[in-house]
């Protein structure tokens, strides 16, 4: 009798309990004004385009136009570099921002990429640049491998110092011989990785996209402008392309399988909105680094968090930039050395939020912005950095 009686009390207590609050369902167009209360605005809404409220913030702002220390920009884009005008005209630019050396990371092979040695060095600029070479991909079948290796192994005696940038299209849409997809870990390329390990270069690899651009075209998609602008951005269709976990199995794969091969994922491997993850692929991976180039709405989102990842893998991260606009470089400097809050990000589809500084200490800035650059590139030039 006891024990019924307990069950009754624990049948009416649960009843008596409240549910668990539900997530309330917003009606379109209208915004939530009190707890489950919504109300429709009283005039016609702006656009994702044209609302661009005024900050009335009143905080310390501090710009800064030159990095504190000299930088290895390890993504660099810039234009072909051949004629003296066009290099000398680049250099102008990357001591306004203290950019001591620029990696070309648009990989070029063969002539192309012994014409912009030979122009640098005829310009008096040689210290200032460092190029990658790039791999032919396309049209991999049996015996590729070794013909690959053979050429980047020419490549690099000509004067490259790294294999890079390995555009997103590899995993993506390039297609082997026989018309499948040339996957990321591909046993027919083991031999360019090896070969690599041996020159004891980096391998500067791009691999996907950011998650958001697999994900549905929807309006709770964050980067849904960018996908609007970019039809080229867009990865929804499973028939044309493999979906983003599929490419970071393939390249996890490869970095297991070639452990004394440096690689450089470029774009914090696109886990910058997911710190933790890239840092278990850094625990798990010795010979893997990455860099910073086009994420930095991710990080100026996160300082603290950012911070301490920063501080933690210091010996893994370098700086890049990307797109070569020396207009944009500062937004890099503001956030990684002060500690400013609340200041715009420099391209507004990217972002909708504001950026905050990670207040990086000197050690670990010179790190990103040159020692680990130093360290990895054997070959890159080596003047007018700190001891």
């Amino acid at each position: 009798m006891r024990l019924s009686r307990r069950f009754a009390l624990a049948a009416a207590l649960v009843a008596a309990a409240p549910l668990p609050a539900q997530e309330p369902i917003k009606p379109a167009g209208q915004a939530e004004v009190r707890p489950n209360q919504f109300r429709t605005p009283e005039f016609p809404a702006p656009s994702i385009l044209d609302y661009l409220p005024r900050n009335t913030l009143v905080v310390p702002t501090h710009m800064v136009p030159r990095a504190k220390f000299p930088v290895v920009d390890l993504h660099g884009h810039p234009p072909t570099l051949v004629l003296p005008e066009i290099i000398n005209g680049v250099v102008r630019s990357l001591d306004s921002l203290n950019v001591r050396v620029m990696i070309n990371a648009s990989g070029s092979s063969g002539t192309r990429l012994t014409q912009q040695i030979a122009g640098v060095q005829a310009a008096g600029q040689a210290e200032r640049f460092g190029f990658f070479t790039t791999l032919n991909l396309r049209d991999v079948g049996p015996g590729s491998g070794a013909m690959i290796a053979a050429q980047l192994e020419t490549d690099i005696k000509a004067g490259a110092v790294g294999v890079g940038e390995i555009g997103k299209q590899f995993g993506v849409s390039i297609k082997k011989r026989d018309g499948t997809r040339l996957q990321i870990d591909d046993p027919e390329l083991d031999p360019v990785w090896e070969m690599a390990a041996k020159l004891k270069i980096p391998v500067f690899i791009h691999v996907a996209d950011p998650a958001e651009f697999w994900s549905p075209l929807d309006f709770h998609n964050e980067r849904w402008l960018e996908l609007a602008l970019f039809p080229d951005r867009r990865y929804q269709d499973r028939s044309r392309y493999p979906d983003f976990e599929t490419l970071m199995g393939e390249r996890d794969r490869l970095f297991a399988r070639h452990p004394k091969t440096t690689f450089v994922i470029a774009h914090l491997g696109w886990h910058a909105q997911d710190l933790a993850r890239l840092g278990k692929l850094f625990d798990r991976f010795p010979n893997l680094h990455s860099e910073i180039g086009a994420v930095l709405y991710d990080l100026g989102r996160q300082p603290r968090a950012a911070h301490a990842f920063f501080v933690k893998y210091q010996d893994r991260l370098l700086f890049g930039k990307d797109a070569f606009y020396p207009e944009e470089y500062p937004y890099y400097w503001r956030v990684l050395e002060t500690e400013d809050e609340y200041f715009d990000y420099y391209r507004g589809y990217h972002a909708f939020w504001k950026m905050y500084g990670m207040g990086l200490p000197d050690t670990v800035l010179q790190k990103l912005y040159f020692r680990n650059a130093l360290r990895i590139i054997p070959g890159m030039p080596r003047t007018g950095f700190p001891k």
